[in-house]
């Protein structure tokens, strides 16, 4: 890994104060980061931090909000609760699973642009069959708005790296 990456863990360490006591906090800035945490990063703020390897990756396999795989730049939760499932969530999960080229065992696109999870529950049963992609709630949705909705995010970030060049 280039030190570029380790200049970044440096500065969340810094912003923590080197302090293990830190961990939690200083593992949610590396996820932030990096969009996971990356195994070579936790071993590296390990020994930064003085503290055994294993209790890195203790914490960071314990809690649910830390992720060790790569994910998305958006992630689309998918609701198959009751209200969801009964409206047919699973045909959304089909549509997008579909459209992205994922499987049940490959949950993030190549391109690192999105990754699909299903969830129990979103809260909004009101507007059955839901989904968040990122922090906005979409609801009352066919197969077809939820590709449409993709679509949309694909073709935004194409305009968007094309203005890059």
């Amino acid at each position: 890994m280039e030190n570029t990456t380790y200049e970044k863990v440096n500065a969340i360490l810094s912003e923590n104060n080197y302090n293990p006591h830190g961990l939690i906090p200083i593992l949610q800035a590396v996820q932030e980061e990096y969009r996971y945490l990356p195994e070579n990063v936790m071993a590296y703020v390990a020994s930064s931090l003085g503290i055994p390897a294993s209790k890195v990756f203790g914490v960071a396999s314990f809690y649910s909000h830390f992720t060790l795989q790569p994910k998305g730049k958006y992630i689309i939760k998918i609701c198959d609760g009751t209200a969801c499932h009964v409206k047919k969530s699973t045909e959304i999960i089909n549509a997008l699973e579909k459209h992205l080229g994922l499987t049940a065992g490959r949950r993030t696109t190549e391109d690192l642009l999105f990754t699909i999870e299903t969830v129990a529950c979103l809260g909004t049963c009101g507007l059955a069959p839901a989904i968040v992609i990122n922090d906005e709630v979409h609801g009352l949705l066919t197969p077809e708005k939820a590709v449409e909705l993709v679509k949309q995010i694909q073709a935004k970030e194409a305009n968007s790296s094309g203005d890059k060049e």
